[in-house]
């Protein structure tokens, strides 16, 4: 495989005008995980959540020197630079698109970060915008076979509970890092240990239309909003099926 580019990504770039302005703190109480941890060459899955826990954006976050660099859904873009912007508030922080920055996958680079969901999912890096048709099909198939869900179609926005979109499983939060916008919720589900509802990926012969967010005939796939009683019995992935089982 050649193409690695991602075109359907975009990166928004975080960066203080002021030496007195700390993106990292800025961010640590917006998003679900602890910027603390976030360390140079190794991404974290992420998201902003409304006050009641439920997912508006979900991103991945990368650290570049004193920059924070967003790798988001290409078309919600500007509407996620204008929600940060109304965090933002009166601090010296830039936060715009940068499209000098490209996002890159394969199944095999040995030599680039593990995407911080499941090291199945094959590696993950930033390098320049390039050319080509890219390789988001390939991806799409390959994650969707995982049953890793991602994105405004499948996710929803102001819709799903971040830990109903598998979050804690694939590494999206931190229970430890304090308030976050959305965090009261967040932190009641994890400690009942009681998530009612799953996104999941299910063959479309078993779809159930009521519960299904979008459909990939492509790939004979159906992404479902499902109570967990309805998910027991169908063919998951060895991580979804523990979550479910332990429970």
């Amino acid at each position: 495989m050649t193409e690695t580019r991602l075109n359907d990504r975009a990166i928004i770039r975080l960066s203080a005008t002021d030496e007195s302005e700390d993106i990292r703190q800025f961010l640590q109480g917006l998003v679900t995980q602890d910027m603390a941890a976030l360390i140079q060459g190794r991404p974290q899955w992420s998201a902003l959540l409304t006050a009641q826990g439920k997912v508006l954006f979900d991103f991945l976050l990368w650290s570049e020197g004193e920059d924070i660099l967003i790798d988001c859904e290409r078309d919600p873009t500007d509407a996620l630079v204008k929600r940060l912007k109304l965090y933002r508030l009166r601090r010296k922080i830039e936060i715009a698109r940068d499209d000098m920055v490209g996002v890159h996958w394969a199944l095999m680079a040995e030599d680039r970060p593990v995407d911080p969901r499941l090291p199945e999912l094959g590696h993950r890096w930033l390098n320049d915008t390039g050319d080509g048709e890219g390789a988001e099909e390939a991806y799409r198939k390959h994650r969707l076979s995982l049953s890793v869900t991602e994105g405004s179609a499948e996710l929803g926005s102001d819709k799903t509970l971040w830990l109903e979109c598998n979050a804690a499983e694939l590494n999206g939060v931190s229970f430890t890092k304090g308030c976050y916008v959305g965090q009261e919720n967040t932190a009641r589900m994890n400690y009942r240990q009681k998530v009612n509802r799953r996104l999941v990926v299910v063959p479309i012969a078993q779809a159930d239309e009521k519960r299904q967010r979008i459909a990939y005939p492509a790939y004979g796939l159906s992404v479902e909003h499902r109570r967990v009683d309805d998910i027991k019995g169908l063919d998951l992935p060895d991580w979804l099926e523990t979550a479910i089982r332990d429970q």
